[in-house]
């Protein structure tokens, strides 16, 4: 290939992350200090209002497959004495996740300062510790460090620290169907400049000879929730034939969500290896500790893992166990924008590349990118595909890639989207507070 390998015995330089000052330590006290050292101290940042913007989702104004089936989305508003109003979107990962929402952050926030945020969003009680994260932490999260950088003048990642201003991306694909359309999917990546392509591969219907995959899973063409499957003989002709499609110039990355036994994962990753990928991403169940150290130590193509972790105590164990080589997370799983950053730089402390999950939404996609920009030892930023499939369509800005395959750093404060008005107002159903 005419990149090179990025393989765990790889050691991060600075042509492959780019140059710059690492995140510093005590990310919300810097943050705090930021905001007074604009001037925005004067700003009184004591939350007074929480909101619930219910909206209509029509899918002919944009939102991406991850809303197919559904009437309404909700936006979250938390506002300030001084009117600064932090916002987040994003994905609604399980049914009924937002039930509950509105009266849990008000509850909790309305008369607290936002730079109190740490309060917000820890699990380090030992009563919390030993569960989940909630989704909830990690949405006033994102919208707090909105309000932040919006009272500093300054966007989220250079609150954090910034190491960079721009990332390389890949695009990452549907789980489509057949080989057809991962070539044609290839294709479309390659021509529009990306550097990378990440593989979904196809969930099939259970039949003799397939083993039975992940969790429930949208069987194509069916219309309603069935049981999906893997065939490991269709994953690795859609491999092959992405490989011969994209050339060696491009940087390739596979994910089966989790849903391989240990043979077929070990069969998988003997032929990415052969392939020169450069990720093989959650090939194993995620409780699979043994399993996935076993795959570390017999494969070369680095094990990617952590998109299914609930929370930031869960990735020791996969570390002692050398039970994965590259640190990932949803910000959504882990605390937001505050967990993840406690991630990457744990991840450092052990020489490890992190590499956030941006799949999603607009805002899904921005929370994940400025930790991205504030951390040394990531790559990646990670496309849905076909480019644009997910944007909001109340937000005016939109992450692209430039000629080169980077998506540049949004230079607007906070999370850098601003929200279009006369569209969220089309779109308004009702306002909860």
């Amino acid at each position: 290939m005419k990149n090179e390998r990025i393989s765990r015995r790889y050691f991060l330089s600075a042509t492959a992350v780019g140059t710059g000052v690492s995140a510093f330590a005590d990310t919300q006290g810097a943050a705090a200090k930021a905001v007074k050292r604009e001037g925005a101290d004067a700003a009184d940042l004591t939350i007074k209002e929480v909101k619930l913007y219910t909206l209509r989702q029509d899918s002919r104004e944009g939102g991406g497959t991850h809303h197919r089936g559904q009437t309404t989305t909700q936006l979250l508003g938390i506002v300030t004495n001084a009117g600064i109003e932090g916002n987040f979107a994003g994905i609604d990962y399980s049914s009924g996740r937002d039930a509950g929402l509105l009266e849990y952050a008000k509850d909790l926030l309305i008369g607290r300062s936002v730079l109190d945020l740490p309060a917000f969003t820890s699990v380090w009680d030992p009563t919390r510790r030993r569960h989940p994260a909630s989704p909830f932490a990690a949405r006033i999260d994102y919208c707090l460090w909105d309000i932040m950088g919006k009272a500093a003048n300054l966007p989220v990642y250079k609150l954090l620290g910034a190491y960079r201003d721009r990332v390389l991306a890949y695009a990452s694909s549907m789980h489509l169907n057949t080989v057809e359309d991962f070539v044609e999917d290839v294709k479309r990546a390659k021509a529009e400049g990306y550097k990378g392509y990440k593989i979904h591969p196809p969930w099939v219907n259970a039949r003799p000879g397939a083993q039975i995959g992940s969790p429930t899973t949208l069987v194509p063409n069916q219309g309603k929730l069935k049981l999906g499957g893997v065939d490991l003989n269709l994953d690795m002709e859609v491999v092959k034939a992405v490989r011969a499609t994209a050339g060696d110039d491009i940087m390739l990355l596979h994910d089966r969500v989790g849903a391989y036994t240990r043979d077929q994962a070990l069969k998988m990753g003997r032929l990415l290896d052969r392939l020169n990928f450069v990720a093989m991403e959650d090939p194993l169940p995620s409780v699979d500790i043994a399993g996935l150290a076993e795959l570390c130590q017999r494969i070369d193509t680095p094990v990617h893992m952590g998109e299914m972790f609930y929370s930031i105590y869960d990735y020791d164990a996969y570390i002692r166990a050398r039970a994965l080589d590259v640190v990932r997370f949803i910000g959504a799983f882990v605390g937001g924008i505050t967990g993840g950053m406690k991630l990457a730089k744990m991840a450092e402390c052990f020489g490890m590349e992190c590499a956030p999950h941006n799949y999603g939404d607009t805002y899904e996609h921005a929370v994940h990118f400025h930790c991205e920009l504030a951390m040394p030892n990531n790559i990646w930023f990670e496309m849905m595909q076909p480019t644009g499939v997910a944007d909001n369509p109340y937000v005016k800005d939109k992450l692209r890639i430039d000629k080169d395959g980077y998506v540049h750093a949004l230079p607007k404060p906070g999370l850098g989207l601003e929200i279009d008005r006369g569209i969220l107002d089309n779109l308004l159903v009702k306002i909860d507070s």
